[in-house]
């Protein structure tokens, strides 16, 4: 998120208040789009209402990581930045809340009986390979005995961890051999992922008819998950080298306000044409919209104290909300199939309390355990006397 969790930042610059706050509403329209998705899931796999394109949060997610990434670290490579120190930064920022959101996995799993989504009976040692394993960030290849709730998911314990996969992936790639780039290479580089996550998407390579792709291990998954992830990354990273400020007016509330709309354009039927035209509009929020709401809301200030206090906690509980979320939404999947609840009107009070249920166990979760530990961490591998 911005890296799907908030960059560490230099400690002497200041944050770009405003894209936490960016980052923290994407964050609510993924909980918001995965209500949905439940709805969809228990009514046997119809189309996904209301909040259609939500799954684009994860590509805005993206683009803000590779901004303020390069923004916090560019600079700092040879003098106060090694590989190594770069390294425990990320980890100690992204880490323990992966290991939260599989404590949190393993414990509503077996609050569901310990079964796949067909009923079959998993073994409590699978389980606990699955747990160890999505601990270490190992994913599971469709199939094996790990993959404990048989549809596929590259961790089956807390499913949108695959995005924190190729996070993974592309700091790896940051630090190894991005930030070396010139900006002249950047941007080649830039350009031709554009051209590829364009191809794949509006030619519809997935078979998907969106870009909804990445969350397992099949080639057509881990080849689009990592389009998903590179050409936002990347495009952060120019735009952080090129960013100069304009003065833009009501900057949070414009760009949260496009987003809700642009997540909840309706799925566009193709037809018999060639070019998928759900996959177009994707390519254009991800290529051209994106990366002018990144600008827009790195350019603005926030100039009243309940705008900055609103950007501040969404930005604070964006990470824990996102890492925390999807194990509680098993349970909320599992309760609309027992009782056969297919529409928000049917099942909104649940829906209610499981959105603001998942607000409060992030904020707990940053408060009690996150920040302390990560506070911990710090001070033990990073500011050693």
């Amino acid at each position: 998120m911005q890296n799907i969790s908030s960059a560490a930042y230099a400690d002497s610059k200041p944050h770009y208040e405003l894209l936490d706050g960016l980052r923290g509403v994407a964050a609510l329209l993924v909980l918001f789009y995965h209500i949905f998705e439940g709805l969809s899931f228990a009514a046997g796999g119809t189309p996904i209402t209301v909040i259609n394109h939500g799954y684009l949060a994860v590509d805005f997610f993206f683009i803000l990581s590779g901004f303020v990434i390069s923004y916090a670290y560019d600079d700092r490579w040879g003098k106060t930045m090694t590989t190594g120190n770069f390294f425990k930064r990320r980890l100690i920022r992204l880490h323990p809340m992966i290991i939260m959101g599989v404590i949190l996995g393993t414990i509503t799993f077996f609050l569901q009986g310990g079964v796949q989504w067909d009923g079959t009976k998993v073994a409590t040692s699978a389980v606990m390979l699955a747990m160890l394993c999505a601990m270490f960030f190992i994913p599971a290849v469709p199939g094996v005995s790990y993959e404990v709730r048989g549809n596929g998911e590259m961790f089956p314990l807390n499913g949108p961890s695959w995005s924190l996969f190729f996070e993974y992936i592309g700091n790896i790639l940051y630090a190894l051999f991005i930030h070396r780039l010139s900006t002249k290479a950047l941007t080649v580089l830039v350009g031709l992922l554009g051209i590829a996550l364009a191809w794949f998407t509006t030619f519809n390579v997935s078979g998907y008819d969106m870009i909804g792709v990445g969350w397992t291990l099949d080639t057509v998954n881990f080849f689009g998950g990592a389009l998903r992830m590179l050409f936002p990354f990347s495009m952060g990273m120019l735009l952080a080298r090129h960013f100069k400020p304009m003065n833009v007016r009501g900057a949070f509330w414009i760009c949260s306000v496009i987003l809700l709309l642009l997540f909840c354009v309706p799925y566009i039927v193709t037809g018999n044409s060639p070019i998928s035209l759900n996959g177009l509009f994707e390519a254009i929020c991800i290529l051209f919209i994106f990366p002018v709401l990144l600008w827009i809301g790195a350019s603005g200030k926030t100039t009243d104290n309940f705008s900055s206090r609103v950007c501040k906690f969404l930005g604070d509980i964006s990470y824990p909300l996102y890492a925390v979320h999807y194990p509680i939404m098993y349970l909320f999947y599992a309760w609309l199939i027992d009782h056969k609840l297919y529409t928000i009107a049917e099942a909104w009070p649940m829906a209610l309390a499981v959105y603001l249920g998942n607000i409060l166990l992030a904020y707990l979760c940053l408060k009690l355990y996150d920040e302390p530990v990560r506070k911990w961490l710090t001070k033990k591998f990073l500011n050693k006397k």
